[in-house]
């Protein structure tokens, strides 16, 4: 794989002088100037929100995961997972889906995943573009679990993850960091800031690349067999401005480009991507958040036999496009109620074209080329009433979706057409509805229950592309249905003393028409809509805080069954979904500037597929970060991904398998002006 094409250099090399430049200015300010009056984030919490099981990830904790990825951030919270273990080093970007409670079976995203109010999900795959969200970027996540019927509803099947962009304090100045790790591998971040009338502008730079490591077990690797490189950059433009006395605009541009090698030589895949948006947040007596967006990305991936380790299949481009935005309303009611109104709309078009290759003579045996265009229109409502110590909150929205210009071709090598399907358009309208109450019982415990609903199309990808993990070929279905979910929960939130919190849901959630990978024989898959999946658990949530020492677990048991009358899978556990997850994370600030940190996560033992064939065993790993500061300005990191070196399993088919992240261990600089 050539990673680092030469007109890349300069390009990379352009973004970050581009960075330093912008951050100039705010080097020259004086520290007296005038306080930034704009927080560049949209509309606050209401006071329901907390009736829903939501955990709240600070900055502190964000920036210092010992891998640095967003992905191992996200992990922190129990029930958070992708299809599979690997990070973004080392998966295919198209299995990058996320989801929360184990409503997974296949590799796209039931949870959305928003960045400053935008859906980051890929317009065609669903998958999240993990490598394009640097945490140094981010100000705070915050993770609610289980169904939403409010702003891109539609899509908040398994539940929300809101990424919050860092504001002007916390990227004041230039700012920037560079590491390397044992296997030679680099990350390289450099941000500006600088105050722009009552506002601010940030543009900030990541770039990650790296050799990788062997994700092909020592026993099973041949000539062919190749290191997990990858090489990723991204940049970002934001800007927030005053709009008036009690408003505020923010813009925001984000282009990234991801590429990744993975198990032979050749097998490689990109991932790329140019987004912009703008919103306008009105915090007056009639409150609003009107936003905007559109997107382009692109993928590429090629296909190697796992047998005579050449190419069988070219999905050489992938394009699509993405472009909604949303309107909420919230005028002046009665101080003891909030009333939220707002419409939504996303639309996601794009197509394939792919080319099969004879794995014996090398020449084309087909070209294919397949699409669509899926969208949706939202309208919600949700009121919420403030009775002394019960909050009570409810909210309905209906949506009309539409799966339109569905389309498969294929030709031969001369151009003859072998296959041309037109898939009918299909269109409607659909309901759901979420509920709360909040009862603070003392100024010590909150007690909370909650129902929903909630739905989600099918992605394109679904509907109309087929894909190959050698020798396991996956089949589209042009006639998915939308799943829908219905769940209930109730739990607490306890804070018996000063510095301690205590958390626990019960949870009942189930997704009917689930879209999965059923098995049809030992070769070939098709993506299907089953009965449902079941998902019942517990999850468990502790922090304590100790003068300068912090500490934070979360735990979650989740029995989930996939159900399908007469299949051979009803009653097994969906694909790739633990039984048991967990996270804990102790961190020391023994003096001003100094973080030291160490991380354990566990998965439990998972199945490869539905027919709970094969075994990915459960796997715990530590790891670690320390920032020590040398001087005002600088200061050593060092971070330890899986220092025990436990060999993580993210891919069993039949005994061929791939492997996780080994021990790696990094050392570099981070320096703030």
């Amino acid at each position: 794989m050539k990673l680092l094409a030469p007109a890349s250099l300069p390009l990379r090399a352009g973004l970050f002088v581009a960075a330093a430049a912008a951050a100039s200015p705010a080097i020259a300010q004086d520290a007296e100037e005038p306080v930034i009056v704009v927080t560049g984030e949209g509309l606050e919490e209401t006071p329901a929100s907390p009736a829903y099981d939501t955990q709240t990830i600070k900055r502190e904790q964000i920036v210092s995961a010992p891998s640095g990825r967003i992905e191992d951030v996200l992990s922190s919270v129990a029930g958070f997972q992708q299809f599979r273990r690997s990070d973004s080093r080392s998966s295919n970007p198209s299995a990058q889906g996320a989801t929360l409670r184990a409503l997974g079976g296949n590799a796209t995203s039931r949870a959305l995943v928003l960045l400053d109010g935008v859906p980051m999900a890929d317009p065609f795959f669903g998958f999240i573009p993990f490598t394009a969200i640097a945490p140094e970027r981010l100000g705070e996540i915050r993770v609610t679990r289980g169904g939403g019927a409010g702003s891109f509803g539609a899509g908040a099947l398994a539940g929300t993850i809101e990424l919050v962009s860092a504001g002007g304090a916390d990227l004041d100045g230039f700012g920037g960091q560079v590491l390397v790790n044992d296997r030679g591998g680099t990350e390289s971040a450099i941000h500006g800031s600088s105050q722009l009338s009552d506002g601010f502008a940030v543009i900030s730079a990541r770039w990650d690349r790296g050799p990788g490591f062997f994700t092909t077990p020592e026993a099973d690797r041949v000539d062919a067999s190749a290191k997990s490189a990858y090489d990723s950059w991204s940049t970002q433009l934001r800007g927030v401005i005053p709009a008036g006395e009690d408003a505020e605009l923010q813009v925001r541009g984000l282009v990234y480009d991801d590429r990744r090698t993975l198990r032979f030589d050749g097998a490689d895949s990109s991932s790329s991507g140019q987004d912009a948006s703008i919103r306008l947040v009105g915090r007056g007596d009639w409150q609003y958040e009107a936003l905007a967006y559109v997107q382009a990305r692109n993928f590429t991936n090629t296909v190697i036999s796992s047998t005579r380790f050449v190419p069988v299949l070219d999905q050489r481009n992938t394009p699509s496009t993405g472009l909604g935005g949303k309107l909420e309303v919230r005028p002046p009611v009665q101080e003891d109620q909030v009333l939220r109104l707002g419409v939504d709309y996303r639309r996601s078009d794009g197509e394939l074209f792919e080319t099969a290759i004879s794995a014996f003579s090398g020449r084309v045996n087909e070209r294919r080329n397949a699409g669509g265009t899926n969208s949706d229109l939202g309208f919600f409502v949700e009121h919420e009433w403030l009775l002394g110590p019960v909050t009570l909150t409810g909210g309905a929205r209906v949506d009309r979706y539409a799966i339109s210009d569905g389309f498969y071709e294929a030709r031969d090598a001369s151009g003859n057409i072998i296959r041309s399907d037109r898939f009918e358009d299909r269109s409607g309208w659909q309901d759901s509805y979420r509920g709360g109450v909040l009862f603070k019982a003392s100024d010590a415990l909150r007690l909370r229950a909650a129902a929903y609903t909630g739905l989600r199309l099918p992605t394109l990808n679904e509907l109309y592309r087929p894909f190959v993990v050698f020798p396991v070929t996956t089949n589209a279905n042009a006639s998915l249905r939308n799943e829908r979910l219905e769940g209930v929960e109730a739990g607490f939130d306890l804070t018996p003393a000063e510095g301690v919190e205590l958390s626990a849901t019960v949870f009942d959630n189930k997704v009917e028409g689930a879209i999965a990978n059923v098995t049809l024989d030992a070769t070939t898959r098709q993506r299907q809509n089953i009965d449902e999946i079941r998902a019942r658990g517990v999850e468990v949530s502790a922090g304590l805080s100790l003068d300068t020492l912090r500490f934070d677990l979360s735990l979650a048991y989740t029995d989930a069954e996939a159900r399908d009358a007469g299949a051979a899978f009803d009653g097994n556990r969906p694909a790739q979904t633990p039984r048991w997850a967990g996270g804990a994370t102790l961190s020391w600030r023994p003096a001003t500037d100094w973080l030291l940190a160490a991380s354990l996560r566990h998965t439990g033992d998972q199945f490869e597929d539905d027919l709970e064939t094969d075994v990915l065993p459960a796997t715990t790993t530590f790891g670690v970060y320390a920032q020590v500061p040398v001087t005002r300005r600088l200061t050593v990191v060092l971070r330890g991904e899986n220092l025990f070196d436990e060999e993580i399993v993210t891919r069993n088919q039949s005994g061929s398998i791939d492997l996780g992240v080994p021990r790696t261990v990094w050392a570099g600089i981070k320096l703030g002006l």
